[in-house]
């Protein structure tokens, strides 16, 4: 029996909202942010899905969104914390690229002073899910993290780079499933919204 990864991404925040990089500062959810984790745990209910296990980030926005989805005795893992983006910490694409007059700049491929490149996250990534999937028999586990973090986490999973994250987007209050077909991993869902 292979296990099936349940990712969760958090909710809104004022600052993923505003398309700011949101990485080690603890910003809390807002009013919608707090309707998507809600709306997760009532999509979750209906899809009667048994967890062996419930994890988290450490940071507050996805241990939030975990309560709030029904999730309250979920265990806490400090792999699974957003991309520390070091000297873009808070800081809009658009504004990073007029400041540098790098008209394609990106944070996948830029040097990060002070913070994580993506193969150091792609590092943590590995550590999570080898200590998800530690051996013991499980069927399905869901993860409550972030949207770089788990971009990077599901290009890992599949065995690729972890810059190749970047081609996934993936919105806040969202389901994705990582599986298996046959012996290999694939993705099974991505990036599924669930309305009230």
């Amino acid at each position: 029996m292979h296990p099936r990864l349940w990712l969760a991404r958090h909710g809104e925040t004022d600052w993923s909202a505003s398309g700011r990089h949101t990485g080690c500062t603890d910003v809390p959810l807002n009013a919608l942010g707090r309707k998507q984790a809600k709306a997760l745990g009532m999509g979750l209910d209906r899809l009667d899905v048994h967890f062996d296990a419930a994890w988290t980030s450490p940071l507050g926005r996805a241990r939030e969104t975990a309560e709030l989805a029904g999730f309250g005795n979920v265990r806490i893992m400090d792999d699974l914390a957003e991309w520390d983006y070091g000297e873009f910490e808070g800081r809009r694409t658009a504004d990073i690229r007029k400041e540098l007059d790098a008209p394609h700049w990106l944070i996948w491929t830029a040097d990060i002073r002070d913070g994580e490149t993506p193969a150091d996250v792609g590092k943590r990534a590995d550590a999570a899910i080898a200590a998800l999937l530690d051996g013991k028999p499980v069927e399905n586990i869901i993860v409550f993290a972030h949207g770089h973090f788990l971009r990077m986490f599901a290009a890992r999973w599949m065995g690729f780079d972890a810059a190749s994250g970047q081609h996934l987007a993936l919105s806040t209050g969202t389901l994705s499933i990582l599986g298996y077909e046959h012996d290999y991993r694939v993705i099974d869902r991505w990036n599924a919204p669930f309305d009230e």
